[in-house]
């Protein structure tokens, strides 16, 4: 697809958005007492067949994912393959139940054995996780319809300074750790309620939320996926698994001439860069920063879960029975002079205020604990981070970063070896290539590396 065609496809996208808002009902309807509104008809819940035609559909996605990323090595299959899963899983699944929510429904299945974990969410939580484990981010690739939408509309993305990329690359782990808590205490699932797509998916929506949506598609056009890079929290988990994967994309086919078109052609700041020998002092001084933030992991565990016991009263608040006790004290105490209709249902039921008060209590008590844990989290994440940057990893070429990389295929395209393997590229005779490995290609010249096509291309 050409990049005038891309920027189509995205003036598309956001005139849908803005069209879906004139479907919003912003008013009430007028009380007419002889006529009968319409019943809103609803579409039916999906049958259990389809839930294992998606399953079957999500895992042939990720197994073609995962082909044509790291076998293949073909960018625009990965491409195609973007365009069916936003189809599939985004405008014909509407979004739901998608591998990013099912995070929160698992979470509460685990802590509430009540709950009754719908077999797809299990399914969608769990495959992508699976797969990850052994190939790295192949299901961000082209097979999840948030991260589809957001690669379809990068049409000029930006570098983000190194410094910004690590602060909001935190924000995830935050993210996962607060939709977990929620999740497992049955207060709210924040993931689905604030997913900023999955307005556009169905069409509809609050006005709030499509303009959410909107406006992360007009940053996605310079800032290459936004919402997977800084706030998705099962990007978070798949980072962690990609990290500990056994195959991962590579860059070159052989060896990396250090030509740095791969770190240009990455949106996503996911290329580490060849390192230099340190001298000895430098390594001692490593070291000792090392055992010192080692030192303090603990402490930055410890104050988190200090500064979250302050979060109770705002986590409680999340909770309609501590919402209503509050309403029901501010109505006796005169503060408000009306009711509401929940304050009126609670008087109505005959139960003792002294109930309420104490259930609001126990409930405040209850999420000084959750908010503990949840900035004990945030600590540990804080306290990792600083860690993982302070540690030098020896590479002697241009790198995939496991733990963001997407496998999304730019990098290999745009890499001048990648070319004399598809014979994009012209070399000369001692290169020899006739099928054989790849050998010499760090003869390849300045004006061969010119004749790689520009980011506005497509591969074939």
């Amino acid at each position: 697809m050409t990049r005038p065609a891309r920027l189509l496809f995205a003036l598309l996208l956001l005139t849908c958005i803005a069209g879906v808002t004139l479907g919003i009902e912003r008013f009430p309807p007028p009380d007419f007492t002889d006529h009968a509104l319409p019943t809103t008809q609803v579409v039916p819940p999906r049958s259990d067949a389809w839930e294992y035609v998606d399953l079957a559909v999500l895992a042939v996605c990720l197994t073609l994912a995962t082909y044509l990323a790291l076998v293949k090595r073909s960018r625009r299959g990965l491409f195609l393959l973007t365009i069916f899963a936003l189809i599939w899983f985004g405008f014909w699944r509407e979004g739901c139940i998608c591998s990013i929510g099912a995070i929160q429904n698992v979470a509460l299945g685990l802590c509430d054995p009540t709950y009754a974990i719908p077999f797809a969410a299990v399914g969608f939580f769990v495959l992508p996780l699976v797969f990850t484990l052994f190939f790295g981010r192949t299901f961000c690739a082209a097979v999840c319809p948030l991260g589809a939408v957001q690669e379809l509309v990068a049409l000029r993305p930006i570098k983000v300074p190194a410094w910004l990329e690590q602060t909001l690359g935190l924000l995830p782990y935050v993210y996962l750790g607060t939709a977990v808590a929620l999740a497992a205490n049955g207060t709210a699932f924040v993931i689905c309620r604030y997913d900023p797509f999955v307005a556009l998916f169905r069409r509809s929506g609050s006005l709030g939320m499509l303009v959410f949506g909107g406006s992360m598609l007009v940053v996605g056009l310079f800032v290459g996926r936004p919402y997977c890079r800084y706030l998705c929290p099962y990007g978070a988990l798949l980072g962690l698994c990609s990290k500990v994967s056994k195959w991962h994309v590579r860059i070159t086919p052989d060896e990396c001439t250090n030509c740095r078109l791969c770190e240009d052609a990455c949106p996503y700041g996911a290329i580490h860069k060849p390192t230099s020998k340190q001298p000895t002092d430098d390594r001692i001084t490593g070291r000792r920063r090392l055992g010192i933030l080692l030192a303090v992991l603990p402490v930055l565990i410890v104050v988190g879960f200090q500064f979250g016991t302050l979060l109770a009263e705002p986590l409680a608040r999340m909770d309609p029975t501590f919402r209503l006790a509050q309403r029901v004290q501010l109505e006796e105490t005169q503060e408000v002079q009306d009711t509401t209709d929940a304050s009126d249902a609670f008087r109505n039921t005959g139960r003792p205020i002294a109930d309420l008060y104490r259930e609001a209590n126990r409930l405040e008590q209850h999420f000084a604990l959750v908010g503990g844990w949840l900035g004990a989290w945030v600590g540990l994440v804080i306290g990792v981070k600083l860690i993982h940057l302070s540690i030098r990893r020896r590479r002697t070429e241009h790198e995939p970063d496991p733990l963001n990389c997407v496998s999304c295929g730019r990098c290999f395209w745009y890499c001048p070896a990648e070319q004399v393997r598809l014979g994009l590229i012209q070399v000369a005779p001692t290169i020899g290539i006739t099928g054989a490995p790849i050998t010499g290609v760090e003869n390849v010249s300045t004006t061969d590396i010119e004749n790689v096509p520009t980011t506005g291309e497509e591969p074939q």
